[in-house]
């Protein structure tokens, strides 16, 4: 076969996939990394020996069987991509994972963390939940079929296969013996094996990752699969004592020989897991089966022993009824007869009077009565009434505590959380409803503690931009309130509501956050335009801090000319504004006082308003006279060597004169 390995690098399957290297070989398949030229990606190739290939009932449950598989969405689960067939070659295109396997990670780290294995254990639990929801069992679940990435996610892989090979025929023996290390005990005898044979491989693969040790070996197949069937196993804190009590008694859940006392669930054995490693089981009791189901016991230890359901009692009390023995007679059992025979010849020879016989008969009929009337009575004294077990499922507890007290039954109250079910209400109830159960049986109610609680996250001290994306969806809502700061920079988080350490129901929590925007802030006005004086007295009102440049201006001296910050901007307290001011005019300036005549008649009055435009300003009034006979006055101008001067004179508010001062004729 390794021949024929080597003739597939390079190949190309199904016109798109690229062989470029095995890279692993089991009893029913070989893999290959690939190539897929079409989307450009890395995928593992999964080819089916000849052997398989051949029995067309095999192919054909092959084919369905995959396709459920690839209708599995699950991040511990590895995606299948594709099914085809090329020639007599059957393939799967499936995610490729660059990691290992479990097995040959516990080869080279066995016994593995407590907390580690908890870990993948539950990463493997919870893709076993998803795909017996979607009515996939695995039934070939090891460490050869659960691959480990590069960041430590667990990945389980073969669905579809180990299905399939379910409906092998004895030709193939020696493919699926491969795995009977982790074979359930239904699954040694031969019969259909459903979701609990998963949870009993599992729980293999954990005692595994725990001990280093596998529960069961032996010198053949055969003789293992025996030991799954009829011998117990060394409990795992015998060979590593540090194991918590309570991690063992998953273990011991897991792997009861007798499916109706393991984990009823996937969800249920995940739910243990997630809880096994608390503070608050530390002190956990041993598990105890009803029976003696695979495990070497210490007769000392304080133990658990879970509810006995009736469909228990029935088979056992059939058990039971099977098992009596039936003794032979002894000899001494014998010798009464020989005297009865004995006398009844005697009795044959030598009649008895009549009296005595009837005495005899009276006697005789009235023992069987007396008998009769004891045993009748006997078995109504002893007779306990059977009940017909109601339906209280979704029920308030004290509701449904009444109900069956009511009926001369006792609850036996098991909380967990639940999404659905309102917390105080009845989840499921063991055994179900309409069952006939005896007076004084016990009833399991699994009550709901409403939505599963976590602990709220601690935001304080973080930046609201960094916690953002962790608040979308997670939470019912969630608000962002803010206010000024002196010590933290804007966009710390400096409280929250619910604080951290809480405990909530995310999807039901609203989160209010509160958060710096640095310290207080203040509006800055216009400044410009304004003396020196002001400025300064506006800044520090504001608690704003003014920095002085100056430098030459057409504007007059000691006034504000720029400002380093627009007007309107909000600027943290103690920050520097800096602010120009004239220093007077610029050495090529020139101030002038222009001469300007008005002329009146005697006795005539006007009103006089003089406009300059020049380097300072334009069209500024520089004086408003009402003057009653002629006047002459002086204006005073600026000039520079870009701008001259223009006065305007207006008379009642026309223009009366105007005049234009030159810079050059100043030079």
């Amino acid at each position: 076969m390794k021949g024929g390995s080597l003739q597939m690098i390079g190949k190309r399957i199904g016109g798109r996939y690229e062989i470029e290297q095995q890279i692993g070989e089991g009893g029913m398949a070989i893999v290959y990394r690939a190539r897929d030229t079409l989307l450009n990606r890395t995928v593992a190739l999964k080819v089916l020996r000849s052997q398989f290939g051949n029995d067309d009932d095999f192919v054909a449950r092959f084919h369905r069987e995959a396709q459920a598989a690839a209708s599995l969405s699950h991040p511990n689960v590895v995606n299948i991509y594709d099914i085809g067939q090329e020639d007599d070659m059957y393939y799967i295109v499936m995610e490729y994972v660059e990691g290992m396997t479990l097995k040959k990670y516990i080869n080279g780290h066995a016994p593995l963390d407590v907390k580690e294995a908890v870990d993948i254990a539950v990463q493997i639990c919870d893709a076993l939940d998803h795909a017996h929801q979607n009515e996939l069992i695995h039934r070939d679940i090891k460490p050869h079929n659960i691959l480990i990435n590069k960041f430590g996610r667990i990945k389980v892989t073969d669905f579809g296969i180990a299905r399939a090979v379910s409906s092998v025929t004895i030709t193939h023996t020696g493919s699926v013996l491969g795995s009977v290390h982790y074979f359930s005990p239904e699954q040694a005898k031969g019969i259909a094996a459903g979701a609990k044979s998963d949870l009993y491989s599992l729980g293999v693969v954990l005692y595994e990752m725990l001990t280093g040790e596998l529960p069961f070996s032996g010198d053949s197949p055969i003789s293992v699969a025996l030991k799954h069937l009829q011998e117990t196993y060394v409990l795992p804190r015998k060979l590593r004592p540090e194991i918590p009590q309570s991690l063992e008694n998953v273990i011991i859940r897991a792997m009861a020989k007798e499916p109706m006392y393991r984990y009823e669930s996937a969800r249920e054995m995940l739910e243990d897991l997630q809880t096994s490693l608390s503070p608050e089981r530390r002190n956990e009791p041993v598990y105890l089966l009803p029976e003696k189901y695979g495990v070497e016991e210490d007769p000392e230890i304080t133990r658990v022993i879970p509810a006995i359901k009736p469909e228990m009692m029935r088979k056992r009390n059939w058990d039971e009824e099977e098992a009596v023995p039936v003794k032979e007679p002894s000899e001494a059992a014998e010798k009464p007869a020989v005297r009865e025979e004995a006398a009844v010849e005697e009795t044959d020879t030598k009649p008895l009077p009549w009296k005595k016989a009837v005495g005899w008969v009276a006697g005789i009929f009235l023992f069987f009565m007396l008998v009769g009337a004891a045993v009748f009575y006997g078995f109504s004294f002893f007779r306990v009434p059977d009940v017909t077990v109601p339906s209280v499922q979704n029920m308030p507890l004290d509701e449904a505590r009444q109900k069956l007290e009511a009926l001369k039954l006792r609850p036996a109250i098991q909380e967990q959380y639940d999404e659905k079910v309102a917390p105080g209400r009845v989840i499921k109830q063991d055994p179900v409803p309409n069952m006939q159960v005896k007076e004084n049986s016990e009833v399991r109610l699994i009550v709901s503690q409403g939505k599963p609680k976590t602990a709220m996250p601690n935001f304080v001290g973080q930046n609201i931009d960094d916690v953002e994306s962790q608040l979308t969806g997670k939470y019912k809502d969630y608000h962002i309130e803010k206010e000024t700061s002196e010590d933290q920079p804007a966009g710390t988080i400096l409280r929250q509501t619910p604080t951290a350490g809480q405990e909530i129901v995310a999807s039901d929590t609203e989160v209010t956050l509160v958060v710096s925007q640095g310290q207080e802030k203040a509006t800055l006005p216009k400044l410009v335009g304004l003396t020196e004086e002001e400025a300064k007295l506006k800044l520090e009102q504001l608690g704003l801090r003014p920095q002085i440049d100056r430098k030459p201006s057409y504007e007059p001296e000691g006034t504000v000319i720029e400002q380093s910050y627009r007007p309107d901007n909000q600027l943290e307290k103690g920050t520097w504004v800096r602010i120009t001011v004239s220093e007077g005019l610029p050495e090529e300036a020139r101030r002038v006082k222009e001469t300007v005549d008005v002329y009146l008649n005697p006795g005539e009055k006007a009103s006089i308003e003089i406009k300059v435009t020049d380097a300072t300003a334009q069209n500024k009034t520089v004086d408003s006279y009402t003057i009653k006979q002629s006047t002459q006055f002086q204006v005073p101008v600026v000039l520079s060597p870009s701008q001259d001067a223009i006065i305007q004179v207006y008379r009642d508010g026309q223009l009366y004169q105007e005049k234009q001062v030159k810079y050059s004729d100043f030079q």
